[in-house]
């Protein structure tokens, strides 16, 4: 995908989100590509997730909304993209519970607007432009539904079977992918992750929740029995898969991209607990895993997921580098050095002086 002067400029949209932010600090820190970060800076979209970017020459930040055509028209023609990397989304299933209507819009609507607003700018490319760019769609392995215990794997043709109004709204807008490639022939690639985890989450998220609940010395609540069965995968692991899938996956593929690590919900809260006990020996709160209470389950709670990642390892040749282990001590011992960040986040502060940032 040659681009001006033999690097692409990528638009990445929620670019200022958890997965969004380490794919941006991935292209500028790994790659010669310029980048577009398009976020309309929702309450999980935080710039100061992206240090030591803004002012560089080979990043642009827009705040606008994937919903709004007339932005994302004026974003494509100013910028002139020649990939397309779709983040944005409403990503949280209680949220999605107790307020299903934001989930439908953003995921659903405003992938349909992103889609025709792309879809009328590629039209206009050159015929090796046009050739050249790609509109690679980011999704979740939510959208299979719910695993049994069988050792079954989530595999790109599972049926969709979603629980939730949040993976619902997933599901919907990869086919709404699958169809502007078929029908009109967009360029489309879509990778579909299980849960991921890292540095610069958002703290309504199990992980950084159960990290700083336990900072403060305050209960670790844990849904049901605790044994539901995630695959984790660490963000830097999946900012650089999303990568491969743009730069070397077939128009039309969809690729799974997970850890290789399914540990259960209450085995992940638990190994929290032993981290901090090791890395926070000066803690007041030992052992950790005394904050631990069960709660009521959430409607709807899928069991068990699990990625078969065998496709994006087969042909893409991208594996991941961090174990379950390794990674959680590096996301863990993040957010003890990293007090300054989410202290921002959980006070707000973070969400001040965003008026007139482009």
């Amino acid at each position: 995908m040659a681009g001006k002067e033999d690097t692409r400029c990528i638009l990445v949209t929620g670019g200022a989100g958890f997965i969004g932010s380490a794919l941006v600090r991935h292209i500028m820190a790994n790659t010669a590509d310029r980048v577009v970060n398009v976020d309309c800076l929702t309450y999980a979209g935080n710039l100061e997730s992206l240090p030591d970017i803004a002012d560089g020459p080979r990043y642009h930040f827009e705040r606008e909304d994937i919903r709004d055509r007339g932005a994302m028209d004026r974003v494509l023609a100013r910028h002139r993209p020649d990939a397309i990397m779709h983040l944005a989304a409403e990503s949280h299933v209680d949220r999605s519970i107790d307020g299903p209507a934001a989930f439908i819009d953003t995921n659903i609507n405003g992938t349909h607007i992103l889609l025709e607003a792309t879809r009328s700018y590629w039209q206009e490319l050159s015929p090796e432009s046009k050739a050249a760019f790609r509109f690679h769609h980011v999704s979740t392995d939510e959208v299979y539904g719910d695993l049994g215990d069988d050792g079954a794997l989530f595999t790109e043709s599972t049926a969709y079977a979603p629980s939730s109004p949040y993976s619902a709204s997933k599901a919907a807008s990869d086919h709404l992918v699958r169809a502007w490639q078929r029908t009109f022939g967009l360029p489309t690639l879509i990778s579909n992750c299980s849960n991921n985890y890292g540095p610069y989450q958002f703290p309504e998220k199990l992980i950084p929740l159960v990290i700083l609940k336990a900072i403060r010395g305050e209960t670790l609540p844990v849904y049901g029995d605790g044994k539901q069965v995630r695959d984790w995968l660490h963000v830097e692991d999946h900012a650089r898969a999303l990568y491969r899938v743009l730069c070397s996956g077939q128009v039309g593929e969809t690729y799974n991209i997970g850890g290789h690590n399914e540990i259960s919900n209450i085995d992940v809260v638990r190994s929290i607990c032993d981290l901090l006990d090791e890395l926070s020996p000066g803690s007041p709160i030992r052992p950790h895993a005394e904050l631990i209470r069960f709660v009521s389950d959430r409607p709807g709670h899928d069991r068990r997921y699990a990625i078969d990642a065998g496709k994006v390892e087969r042909e893409l040749g991208w594996v991941p580098e961090e174990t379950f282990g390794t990674g959680l001590r590096r996301t863990v011992q993040w957010y003890l050095d990293n007090p300054q960040w989410w202290q921002r986040v959980l006070s707000g502060d973070y969400r001040l002086g965003r008026q007139g940032q482009h």
